[in-house]
């Protein structure tokens, strides 16, 4: 990697830029992007989701948070670029790192469409107030990539209302309420899962994510979706333009933007890039708030509940036969975490409804386990043998909605030390996964139920305990999550609504031994309403057995007892019926009740 860092100082020179920065986004704030906006990956060898490089003469640095730590000291050896552990004592910020370095007049470069308006925002700030500047109109990477993959442009397809719940044209007209209520002339959106859910369409323009590259303006009277022609269909392009949604070309979104004079235009500054924002001409009213979109999306109405439901019941069957399967192959067959996440897929496949996996699958064994979002390549792909844990988070895709799971499977023997920390996580995924709380609690208020055990002995985690989930969309949807602090660019107000749909997976990690993962997807409900509020719960919507292995059952209070027997007997109960004889009689001897012998 350091030729192509030494390629891209050579462009900087030229451009006369001090340092560049490279995110890890597209032109619509996505989370996972497509091969065309891999740069960072392409520069610096990282393959995480989230990092950012930051470039100067002297110095690189790579700055990415606590799930990455491992695999980024594993990724960038050699490389000359410096891992920034994001949030560690003694880690400047970037933009700490630019005020302390940049001096009078120096410039720093990025491309503007991959920087969200409020990233840009802070980036001048910080460089006006050392007395240089920046410079959003620099596309350095594409100068030094040589055959840089082209913007993909897979075709969409329309996802029918029986699974939706709503049609287009109801959340259209949902939409132009809110554009109502907040006096906006115009509402730009450009953030793809969002505009994915508001018109019922999919697509395949990011690898697991059914999302198309599109930008949408909307008013009370017209709807502009600007795509790549080529990736619809004359069929749907009639369905489109019969509820008043018309076609435009997807380079022209920035002059159709640059034509709003005199406009009240409604935008969310976290999610739209700087040069949507700079392409606004200076007579254009600024209205900003958040996307009407992000909140309707994330509570699922009742067909998407009931989906979701069906989606975990296919799901839960597929992951409880593989566990079934591996626990016995791993004995008497050569595995390895890539052969083992292949044969999952085989049982997923075999699932009616299956789209494809939600994400890529993490199957990681022993040490691997401790690296948090760890992949397996051909170079690290560990062969599995019947003791310790093999951490298995995955997910699918199906036309009833998404999953995202993960269990931490043992193998064979496990030591006392692997036991211990499984119950400790266990015992917070349970009591979070039991809360009944208040109605206006949010991730905040709930997050110390999941790390209560691990921070009684002193002991942590270092990534949230639950996400937002799409509904047959990004497997990380906001703005709903479990979280225990601030941290800076995300909301953490987003109040638990019924309907919601949330990630619950509290882990541990000891680097160079293993990790514990658990997770379920649980779907909030109304409990009751009395003289003291409304209170909410969680529903479990995954199914599969924890591994009772691995379970100290004196460890467990007795409430933490009755939790696990009765989730225990809902597997049962639900997927027994979907087992052959020989995995339903295995089903029922790790489903039966903890403290039984």
């Amino acid at each position: 990697m350091k030729e192509t860092i030494l390629r891209l100082r050579d462009a900087m020179s030229r451009a006369g830029v001090f340092a560049y920065l490279v995110p890890t986004a597209d032109f619509h704030g996505s989370e996972y992007v497509g091969s065309y906006f891999k740069g960072r990956t392409y520069l610096s060898g990282f393959t995480g989701s989230a990092g950012t490089l930051l470039v100067t003469p002297e110095f690189a640095g790579l700055w990415t948070d606590g799930r990455y730590f491992i695999q980024a000291e594993k990724q960038l050896k050699d490389s000359g670029i410096t891992l920034c552990k994001m949030g560690e004592p003694g880690v400047p910020t970037i933009l700490e790192y630019l005020k302390q370095h940049a001096a009078p007049g120096a410039v720093l470069g990025f491309d503007a469409r991959c920087v969200s308006a409020a990233e840009y925002d802070a980036y001048r700030a910080c460089m006006e107030g050392a007395g240089g500047s920046v410079c959003g109109t620099l596309d350095l990477v594409d100068e030094v990539w040589d055959n840089r993959p082209a913007l993909s442009a897979e075709p969409v397809w329309e996802l029918p209302v029986t699974y939706a719940g709503k049609t287009r044209a109801q959340k259209l007209l949902d939409l132009r309420d809110a554009l109502a209520q907040k006096k906006a002339d115009w509402h730009l959106l450009t953030v793809l899962d969002d505009i994915a859910w508001l018109l019922n369409l999919r697509g395949n323009d990011v690898a697991c994510s059914p999302v198309f590259l599109s930008y949408l303006a909307c008013s009370a009277s017209e709807v502009l979706l600007f795509v790549k022609a080529s990736i619809l269909s004359g069929e749907l392009v009639k369905a489109l333009e019969a509820d008043g949604v018309s076609i435009r070309p997807y380079e022209e979104f920035y002059a159709f933007v640059s034509s709003l004079e005199g406009h009240r235009v409604l935008f969310n500054r976290q999610k739209v890039n700087a040069a949507v924002l700079e392409a606004l001409p200076d007579s254009a009213v600024l209205v900003e708030g958040e996307n009407p979109t992000e909140w309707a999306k994330s509570v699922k109405n009742e067909t998407e509940q009931q989906m979701m439901i069906e989606a975990h019941r296919r799901d839960g069957a597929a992951l409880t036969k593989w566990i079934y399967w591996l626990k016995q192959a791993v004995k008497t067959e050569p595995l390895t975490e890539i052969s083992a996440a292949e044969r999952l897929e085989t049982f997923r496949e075999a699932q009616p409804d299956y789209q494809g996996p939600s994400f890529a699958p993490i199957l990681s064994y022993a040490e691997h386990g401790a690296i948090v979002h760890y992949s397996a390549t051909p170079e690290t792909n560990a062969d599995l043998a019947p003791h310790g844990f093999l951490l298995a988070d995955t997910g699918g895709h199906y036309l009833q909605g998404t999953t995202d799971v993960t269990r931490t499977i043992a193998l064979g023997a496990l030591t006392e030390e692997e036991k211990h920390f499984y119950t400790a996580v266990l015992r917070g995924h349970l009591n979070l996964g039991a809360a009944q709380f208040r109605y206006g609690c949010t991730g905040l208020s709930l997050d110390i139920l999941a790390r209560q055990p691990l921070w009684e002995a002193g002991l942590d985690y270092n990534h949230g305990t639950g996400h937002g989930v799409g509904y047959l969309l990004n497997v990380h949807e906001g703005p709903n999550a479990f979280r225990w602090r601030v941290s800076p660019g995300r909301r953490e107000d987003t109040v638990f609504e019924d309907g919601m749909i949330t990630s619950n997976e509290p882990g541990f990690y000891l680097e160079g031994k293993f990790g514990i993962r658990i997770e379920n997807l649980v779907l909030c409900k109304e409990s009751l309403v009395n003289e003291y509020g409304k209170f909410m719960h969680f529903v479990p919507l995954t199914l599969c057995p924890y591994e009772r292995e691995a379970i100290l059952p004196e460890e467990l209070s007795d409430r933490e007892c009755a939790l696990l027997d009765a989730y225990h007997q809902t597997v049962y109960d639900t997927l027994s019926p979907m087992m052959n004889d020989e995995e339903r009689a295995w089903l029922f001897a790790v489903t039966r009740p903890i403290r039984e012998k």
